[in-house]
């Protein structure tokens, strides 16, 4: 049975309506999970390790009666080495492949935020200081998902950045370790792991507890009650973002070879039903070689059903016309993943503003970028592509504003301070300032 893929025309003059539907989506709040993971929150920000200890025996299903401590989540470094070296030797030389790749671009990234001062002639210093946060929370899925490429992209990042203390929290239900998790997690420099999850990890990471020291910031993805808790203890501690689904945009100008895009396209579609997967192509021959591509493959795909659903329900093969128009569209969308498929793909690169990471020239399949490019896989969906970057070095540092006022200084910027602030109305102000003129 072949896919039923919305197909469009940039033409059509419901063409932008269309397209904005198929785009909509918002994450729609679940009271019930709202009122759970508040209470949830509160009561471990309440109980501490008793609360936490006690949903997640629960939550988990922890065999043999459940944990006795919560000294029974810590997993100790000697196990992480073993699981290391445990692992088949080519998944082993892969971890290690992609977290050198993930931390050298990553080191290359924090070459580009150092701090600076510079010196006005009246001897004033004014400038700026980066520093490291001191602890961060990663929250890894597990379960029926595991996902060892998330633990390099969250923990290298941090690492690289100079956090001194990387905190990993992963639930292991039914007390199923994932032996890949934990070897990258000794690969990546994590500090501890704690086989905790759901909204009281997020909680006990945010508020702290008897055995666990709070964080200054959490990142990772999660299920619903995880990114619930994530939005509600943000303030107290700093959050990564809030994900959507996974998206991916190619742009192709029909050089390329239709199997490959089909393939791109199924490489989204497969996360689950709501991912989203467009094509955008002036070529309208092309195209329909691509949805043959697509019904050809589909049946080859051990995920054939989540794909077919996502490609259904908010997939579309987009006729465009020319690949201009086609910059112009994905700029609008502002895609998580921007594949440009084309034979000069920096020509149109130079025309994209909007797009979470860019794959030029038709070998930059997406998938490559999610494992072992070296650029983080850590991504905004939903358009937030407009205002967001990648997960990066960045997110694990902040800025303080440095300013050392000399005598001289204080004659001139003295004046302009208490002219501003007397017309503010803020006399404390504008008197701090001028007992310092002479």
């Amino acid at each position: 049975m072949s896919i039923q893929i919305t197909k469009l025309d940039s033409t059509q003059a419901d063409f932008k309506k269309s397209l904005d539907a198929l785009l909509a989506f918002e994450a729609s709040t679940d009271e019930a999970i709202e009122r759970a993971v508040g209470g949830i929150l509160a009561d471990v920000k309440a109980r501490g390790d008793a609360a936490v200890l006690e949903y997640t025996n629960r939550f988990d299903r922890i065999p043999n009666g459940g944990a006795p401590s919560m000294a029974a989540f810590d997993i100790p470094e000697a196990e992480l080495q073993a699981a290391l070296a445990a692992i088949p030797e080519a998944q082993r030389n892969a971890l290690h492949i992609a977290a050198q790749r993930i931390r050298v671009f990553h080191e290359r990234q924090k070459q580009e935020l150092n701090g600076f001062t510079y010196t006005e002639a009246d001897g004033t210093v004014l400038g700026q200081k980066v520093t490291p946060l001191d602890r961060v929370g990663i929250y890894v899925p597990g379960g029926k998902a595991a996902y060892p490429s998330s633990v390099l992209m969250n923990a290298i990042p941090a690492h690289v950045a100079g956090v001194q203390e990387i905190i990993m929290v992963v639930p292991t239900p039914d007390g199923v370790k994932n032996q890949m998790v934990l070897a990258a997690a000794a690969i990546a420099g994590v500090t501890r792991v704690i086989t905790i999850g759901g909204a009281q990890a997020v909680a006990a990471l945010a508020h702290g507890t008897e055995t666990i020291a709070p964080v200054d910031k959490i990142v990772g993805p999660g299920n619903a009650y995880v990114a619930a808790a994530k939005r509600r203890v943000f303030g107290i501690v700093g959050i990564d973002m809030i994900a959507g689904p996974s998206e991916i945009l190619i742009i192709c100008d029909g050089t390329t070879d239709p199997d490959w895009v089909a393939m791109d396209l199924f490489s989204q579609a497969e996360h689950d039903e709501l991912a989203q997967a467009i094509l955008l192509c002036p070529d309208a021959d092309y195209i329909a070689k691509v949805e043959a591509s697509i019904n050809k493959l589909l049946p080859t795909m051990p995920r054939a059903e989540v794909i077919r659903t996502s490609l259904t329900d908010r997939g579309a093969l987009v006729k465009v016309c020319d690949m201009a128009e086609a910059c112009a569209i994905a700029n609008s969308i502002a895609a998580e993943h921007l594949e440009i498929s084309a034979e000069n793909p920096q020509q149109w690169a130079d025309q994209i503003r909007h797009a979470g990471a860019m794959f030029l020239g038709r070998y930059s399949s997406e998938s490559l970028g999610d494992y072992c490019c070296g650029p983080n896989h850590v991504l905004p969906t939903s358009r937030t592509a407009r205002f967001s970057s990648p997960l990066g070095v960045y997110d694990f540092q902040k800025r303080s504003s440095i300013i050392h006022v000399s005598e001289a200084g204080a004659q001139t910027l003295g004046k302009v301070a208490a002219e501003l602030a007397y017309g503010e109305g803020l006399q404390a102000h504008a008197r701090s300032a001028e007992l310092r003129l002479k």
